[in-house]
């Protein structure tokens, strides 16, 4: 069984049942047809330059290959045994692109480090 997250390009001010409404659109298959958000280029291509999802090869953290990219989000599904480290990346790289993190496992959504207030 995979570890799915999913990261989010919702406007400025977006709450975590904003995130979970649009999580359930895509699930219906239901995506706008618009351009891709910069911030989800940009998070896509860091990801992956670090962990390959074209092929993915051995040692992947990847339980889904490629992975399933729009144009407001992109969902990764992670092997069980998937390094800490993947996941610390996927954090990091969420802030620094400005991107709502879903986990769905439990449902539970994380702004970026910089949506939050201290």
């Amino acid at each position: 069984m995979s570890f799915d997250l999913s990261v989010w390009a919702l406007p400025d001010g977006a709450t975590p049942e904003d995130v979970r409404a649009a999580v359930r659109r895509c699930r219906e298959g239901r995506h706008g047809d618009r351009h891709p958000d910069p911030r989800v280029v940009a998070f896509y291509r860091a990801i992956t330059a670090s962990y390959p999802d074209r092929p993915a090869g051995p040692g992947t953290p990847w339980e889904v290959a490629p992975l399933h990219a729009a144009s407001d989000h992109v969902e990764l599904n992670l092997v069980p045994t998937c390094e800490d480290q993947v996941l610390l990346d996927i954090e990091r790289l969420a802030g620094e692109h400005d991107l709502m993190l879903f986990d769905a496992q439990d449902g539970s959504v994380y702004p970026p480090p910089s949506r939050v207030v201290g």
